[in-house]
């Protein structure tokens, strides 16, 4: 079953993103990351093709490369765990 996670964040260029992106892609081959810039959240979407996004992993990563980041709620089905 595939999950996604979804992550605001204070990354504003998508120069940033796309290395994010690519270090993501990279270090976890069952991941598929993209980001919406355009969003007020600058939002980081995570999908996992094993059935489970480990967040506190990718917030690391991104603190690495000198960004925040943080888990958002899933504010339309709060009762359902996305994780």
């Amino acid at each position: 079953m595939e999950r996604i996670e979804v992550f605001k964040t204070n990354v504003n260029d998508r120069s940033h993103a796309n290395m994010i992106i690519d270090y993501i892609h990279k270090s976890y081959s069952y991941y598929r990351a993209n980001f919406d810039l355009q969003d007020c959240d600058r939002i980081l979407r995570v999908k996992s093709s094993t059935g489970q996004v480990h967040s506190p992993s990718l917030i690391s990563i991104l603190n690495d490369f000198g960004f925040n980041a943080e888990v958002l709620p899933d504010e339309l089905f709060p009762y359902i765990s996305r994780r």
